[in-house]
């Protein structure tokens, strides 16, 4: 099985849903080629108005139907998935980071609420944490989603593959500041669970914060397929799923661990 995976590395205008959805659509138009149709795209981390926490309840997406159904046109247009890029999203009167997950034929099939509020950002403050994880089914591929802090738990990402996950999907609005951090904690979540991780960063700058862009695709070994720069761009991988399989027999860590002994060590 063999998945062309991309992401979409953008600036984000601070509370400008409008022009972030221009955005977005003057990119789609750019990288889906007839001849080089990706199968699945990844968007930064609430894309639609950035980290504009102290307006959430002026801007905030009920439920996030708008950005479903925006996506939804561009997937049934483009013949493509979306599975992750979240938006601030409001869900029975309270306000959460929500990525989507969104077929070809522009149909909501999974959604996942960040579940590791990062304090750094005041997120606690305005947003409340998700309880469970994003799984699903992308053209047979067992896959799942994942919001920027999160990847710092390493438990959480385990949990995914565990339940059988081979391919996780990334949003993030990474500083410049801690880019060393991003990059590391990655490629250490692609090896210790044996997966492909597609991971896409913002770029640019808000107010007095730089983004680090940096978007990564890495193989089931920690390799590096593409690495984004600082700017606005798109990268593109074919992705060989036989190389979950090939390494995850080839060294056994899921065969070789003793969770009998963990449990004291993950409360």
């Amino acid at each position: 099985m063999k998945i062309r995976a991309g992401v979409l590395q953008l600036d984000i205008a601070l509370g400008d849903k409008k022009k972030n959805y221009e955005n977005v659509e003057r990119w789609m138009e750019m990288v889906s080629l007839p001849s080089d149709l990706p199968t699945v795209i990844v968007l930064p981390e609430i894309w639609d108005v950035g980290y504009a926490l102290t307006s959430t309840e002026e801007l905030a997406d009920p439920e996030g139907r708008d950005a479903a159904a925006f996506l939804g046109g561009l997937a049934r247009k483009y013949g493509v998935w979306f599975a992750g890029g979240s938006v601030l999203a409001s869900t029975k009167g309270e306000y959460v980071n929500r990525a989507q997950v969104i077929n070809p034929k522009g149909e909501l099939v999974a959604f996942y609420d960040k579940v590791h509020l990062i304090r750094l950002m005041d997120e606690e403050k305005y947003l409340i944490g998700g309880r469970k994880e994003c799984l699903f089914d992308l053209e047979g591929v067992h896959s799942g989603c994942v919001i920027c802090y999160d990847i710092r738990f390493c438990e959480w990402l385990r949990t995914y593959a565990l339940k059988g996950a081979e391919l996780l999907f990334v949003s993030a609005e990474w500083p410049t500041v801690r880019a060393d951090h991003w990059k590391t904690l990655l490629r250490a979540r692609a090896i210790e669970n044996q997966m492909f991780v597609v991971a896409c960063n913002r770029c640019g700058t808000t107010e007095d914060t730089a983004f680090a862009g940096g978007s990564l695709i890495l193989g089931p070994k920690g390799e590096i397929l593409f690495e984004g720069g600082d700017g606005e761009e798109a990268g593109f991988v074919t992705l060989d799923l036989k190389e979950v399989s090939d390494i995850r027999s080839f060294l056994t860590v899921f065969n070789d661990r003793v969770p009998e002994i963990y449990g004291t060590h993950l409360k």
